[in-house]
């Protein structure tokens, strides 16, 4: 058997050690060229909503990757070479997000849609999903018998402030007292259940949940037709950030291979389920 000398023994376990380096280096979240483009170097910061609600995300904890938009993200996480274990989650506001200025996130979802006016202060992805704004009641409210935008014009109808939501309303709506702003979903759901307001409009998958599961006697009244066949929802980033491209590539590529369309099917309602107002 041929002995190597043990100089050379040295020089090429020195050279395999710094290969496993950097192969590490490139699972763990790509190269380590672009570590300096996240919020901590080797993992990817994700930013939700404080609470998130089902089915964007299942009881609240978006670590469980159960619920669309946590599934969403350890998709993205996964095409941009981070490990389930190295994503970590912050909570925001839904106005802290989209607000301009510096982010502790690397992005952000809890149902963004892309709107110019946003995309001047930060930056979306490409959309990874696209939804229709919608009018939810109650069966005891005096919205319960409307069919037509008509009858919802002389009614109290609230929505989250911020949200495209809340912009539909005055849009396709126009009520005669003008929308009634919440902070969140889930005080317009409560304005809602007290009588407060007599409708609230939410997008097609949060109103499937609230009226099949916490809204007692909850109903669909319909789809508003200017928003129909158009919101989308966008990963936000940073303005300018470096991550940009490469967060819109994965999500491109998620969509080309179905399983963006896979993982709608799996938590989301049908787009079709609801009339649309005339």
């Amino acid at each position: 058997m041929t002995r190597r000398p043990f100089a050379t023994l040295a020089v090429l376990a020195s050279a395999a050690l710094l290969l496993a380096g950097c192969a590490a280096s490139e699972t763990a979240g790509g190269s380590s060229e672009d570590a300096g483009d996240y919020v901590t170097p080797g993992k990817l910061t994700i930013g939700t909503g404080e609470p998130a609600y089902y089915p964007w995300v299942q009881d609240d904890a978006p670590e469980s990757g159960q619920g669309f938009e946590a599934a969403v993200a350890y998709a993205v996480a996964e095409q941009l070479g981070f490990a389930k274990d190295d994503v970590e989650w912050v909570r925001t506001t839904f106005d802290q997000a989209i607000a301009p200025g510096p982010k502790d996130f690397d992005f952000n979802l809890q149902q963004f849609s892309i709107t110019p006016e946003r995309a001047e202060a930060v930056d979306f992805s490409s959309p990874y999903y696209e939804t229709t704004q919608v009018v939810i009641t109650v069966e005891d409210s005096p919205a319960a018998d409307a069919t037509s935008i008509a009858d919802l014009k002389d009614l109290l109808i609230g929505a989250q402030t911020g949200t495209t939501s809340f912009d539909a309303i005055e849009s396709a709506i126009a009520p005669t007292a003008g929308a009634q702003v919440f902070n969140t979903n889930d005080d317009a759901k409560l304005a809602l259940e007290s009588g407060q307001v007599d409708a609230i409009v939410v997008d097609l998958p949060t109103a499937f949940y609230l009226t099949a599961v916490e809204l007692e006697g909850g109903e669909i009244l319909g789809q508003l037709p200017a928003t129909s066949g158009g919101d989308q929802f966008g990963l936000v980033l940073e303005k300018d950030s470096p991550l940009t491209a490469k967060v819109t590539a994965a999500v491109d590529a998620l969509r080309a291979d179905g399983t963006l369309d896979e993982l709608a099917a799996e938590w989301l309602g049908a787009d079709d389920a609801a009339p649309v107002l005339e």
